[in-house]
């Protein structure tokens, strides 16, 4: 749960080859001063660079690098620092070889809670763990008294939020993007992620006009915060793609938003209601064009710059599916 794991392999692999010329560049002082990170930009560049080392290592399997890194950061900052207490379980996690380990790990996340139910960066490595051992359930409650404690911990609600989509319960996954949203709103990507989620669980309601519009609504905030933000079209593309562009998009959002305004009225609904589910047929074309233009031409960058990644791939992946549909 800590950002430096979020390195693509390219990325790792080239931290981890200037690991050993760091380490070797900056000696042993033979300082055992135990304290936070220093505030002084030149010591917090120096202490950050060694837990990037440390996860660019374990990533790349140079195990002998990660644990000097980990030592360096033990003898500047103590063992019962937190934040070097959880780097240390990140590093025997890699370390145990079978799920015994494992568990034998995780009771030392019990033991240490035991003396120190406050213990975040150990809160959220034994979350991991559970979730790691298929104990999705024992992570969730892990998760919610956690953020009984600490509401406005966006990494959690992200992670409690992974969770729950992961059991298909869509409307507690959406909540905890809201609940980021409250104290991030303008994360284009938290944007673009509950549109993501509303989009998918709309195929399990009967009446999905509403949760398809407001995934749209997202996804258009994601770009209006982040313009050129892949995500947030690759979003409008998959909404919109299994029809063609134009009027047949607009057509089939009319007939949704139809379907909805006659739900409604059944039922007694107002027309504010309506009003917020409708989208300009100019809109929806528009948006459908913008779309196809941005999401191929990243394809074409990317192609000029030979790069890979997942992402590329998604992309190729659905625009390919639209040419042959």
């Amino acid at each position: 749960m800590n950002s430096p794991t979020s390195q693509s392999h390219e990325q790792a692999l080239a931290a981890s080859q200037h690991a050993a010329e760091h380490l070797q560049k900056h000696a042993p002082t033979g300082t055992l001063l135990q304290a936070p990170f220093s505030s002084q930009p030149a010591s917090l560049d120096l202490w950050s660079s060694y837990e990037t080392y440390l996860f660019s290592c374990l990533k790349t399997g140079d195990d002998k690098a990660a644990h000097l890194c980990l030592e360096k950061l033990v003898n500047r900052f103590g063992a019962n620092n937190e934040r070097v207490m959880g780097l240390h379980g990140i590093y025997q996690e890699a370390m145990a070889e079978g799920e015994p380990a494992l568990e034998r790990i995780l009771q030392e996340y019990c033991d240490i809670l035991a003396e120190d139910p406050t213990n975040i960066p150990i809160i959220k490595r034994r979350v991991v763990l559970l979730r790691g051992l298929s104990r999705t359930n024992d992570a969730i409650e892990a998760l919610v008294g956690l953020l009984g404690a600490s509401p406005t911990d966006i990494e959690a609600w992200a992670e409690l939020s992974d969770l729950y989509m992961s059991q298909r319960m869509f409307p507690q996954a959406a909540f905890c993007q809201e609940e980021i949203l409250l104290v991030a709103p303008n994360a284009w990507n938290t944007h673009a992620r509950l549109g993501e989620i509303l989009y998918i669980s709309a195929a399990s309601t009967s009446d999905p006009a509403p949760m398809l519009t407001e995934s749209v609504r997202r996804f258009c905030r994601s770009i209006e915060l982040c313009d050129g933000y892949i995500r947030g079209y690759y979003g409008l593309k998959v909404r919109f793609g299994d029809v063609d562009l134009g009027q047949k998009a607009a057509t089939r959002l009319r007939e949704e938003l139809a379907g909805n305004r006659k739900s409604a009225q059944g039922s007694g609904g107002s027309s504010e209601k309506e009003e917020l589910l409708i989208l300009p047929v100019q809109t929806v074309d528009k948006l459908c064009a913008k779309a196809e233009l941005v999401l191929t031409d990243f394809l074409r960058q990317a192609k000029k710059n030979e790069t890979r990644s997942s992402e590329i791939s998604a992309v190729m992946e659905l625009l390919k599916a639209n040419q042959s549909g």
